[in-house]
């Protein structure tokens, strides 16, 4: 194996210890919340009490002021875990940043403590029924009207959805501008017109609630916008998109390590023939040619963080780095069912989830198809 370089001693306790809180506190649990939808706001409590919640958040806001490490750890041992219905990436690394990066003093005074305690759980409402990675066909707009924004549109597949207290709306302050037309608003649960739909039935990350969001002639204080002026949304989206793409690639690398694990152990129990199906070329091959791959990725995807510690990862390596992640992720969950036989499709057996759980992640962050045409950009 080639070691990695980018976690030192501290980083490995801190990695020990969410292991250690994943297996009491969300492990045993996981099963239940497939079957209710969403996990438990205990388990986000606690999280917060551990200061899983929003690691980078400076100190002054009540964080711990940690560097993105800290986060890669959460987001590679909850994967690992198989605990896809835990929404705390995105809540710690993409709202929170939002809200960090663009927001005003008093929206940071006054959200991010409670972010980072899991008073509040973070959600952002991108997609629509009709826009997905086009972002620039949002149809929700937010009009002003004297100190005040009315809101209107609809929302569809938001993470977090349905135990959301605090989105980051997008919307079209001057629908005629397209992109620069566009911005960003904080909106609590409970106002008036703010409704949620249903909890949306998936294929896989059964226990993360996914829903429709509803906004009828919603009234946003003119303060509840993100960033200094109107149509600054766009641009904060596209700053903001790498990190997102890398929480999905080390998810992606992680889950695969996981299944790898799992496949490695039945194949040698399982036996065909008279003897282990480890003993077969087939199984052999295949599973040396997973471990080379993922060995692989790891190793960009590594070299990946490191760049976005010192801010230099750049969107198009970030997008390449999205696509062939989660291409590999799929295709290795493929792989390991196979050689799970049956067995490999039944949900009680944690390889089927991993399957099931993996197809998402080609779609969300902005599909591979436009991830393949950013990089094209960028080349061509």
């Amino acid at each position: 194996m080639i070691p990695r370089t980018l976690f030192d001693a501290d980083l490995e306790g801190f990695r020990s210890t969410v292991k250690k809180f994943l297996d009491k506190e969300a492990v045993p649990y996981h099963a239940q919340w497939e079957k209710d939808g969403q996990v438990s706001r205990e388990v986000w409590t606690k999280a917060g009490e551990m200061g899983f919640l929003c690691p980078t958040a400076p100190e002054a806001y009540g964080g711990l002021g940690c560097d993105f490490r800290y986060s890669a750890v959460l987001i590679e041992e909850v994967a690992r875990a198989g605990c896809s219905g835990i929404g705390w990436s995105l809540h710690s690394d993409i709202i929170m940043p939002y809200i960090l990066n663009w927001g005003t003093e008093a929206q940071k005074q006054h959200y991010i403590p409670k972010l980072i305690s899991g008073e509040m759980i973070g959600a952002i409402a991108m997609t629509e029924p009709g826009a997905g990675s086009d972002l620039q066909g949002v149809k929700t707009t937010a009009i002003k009207k004297g100190d005040h924004y009315v809101l209107n549109g609809s929302k569809t597949f938001i993470t977090n959805g349905q135990m959301a207290d605090l989105v980051i709306v997008v919307a079209k302050t001057n629908p005629a501008e397209g992109a620069k037309g566009t911005s960003l608003f904080l909106v609590e649960a409970g106002t008036e017109g703010f409704e949620k739909g249903s909890n949306l039935e998936k294929v896989g990350m059964k226990a993360q609630d996914t829903s429709e969001l509803f906004f009828n002639d919603v009234k946003i204080p003119a303060d509840n916008l993100l960033g200094s002026a109107e149509g600054m949304g766009f641009i904060a989206l596209m700053q903001e998109l790498p990190q997102e793409r890398l929480i999905v690639g080390l998810g992606a690398v992680a889950a695969c390590e996981a299944a790898l694990e799992l496949t490695k152990e039945y194949v040698k129990e399982r036996t065909a023939f008279g003897k282990s199906i480890a003993k077969f070329q087939n199984t052999r091959f295949k599973m040396a040619e997973m471990h080379a791959d993922t060995t692989a990725m790891r190793v960009f995807v590594d070299r990946c963080l490191e760049l976005h510690l010192e801010k230099k990862l750049d969107i198009p390596t970030a997008a390449m780095m999205k696509q062939i992640s989660t291409d590999l992720q799929c295709r290795v969950m493929d792989e390991c069912v196979q050689l799970h036989g049956g067995y490999g499709y039944m949900w009680e057996y944690p390889i089927a989830r991993a399957w099931a759980d993996s197809r998402v992640q080609k779609i969300y962050a902005g599909t591979n198809e436009i991830m393949k045409e950013i990089v094209a950009r960028a080349i061509l």
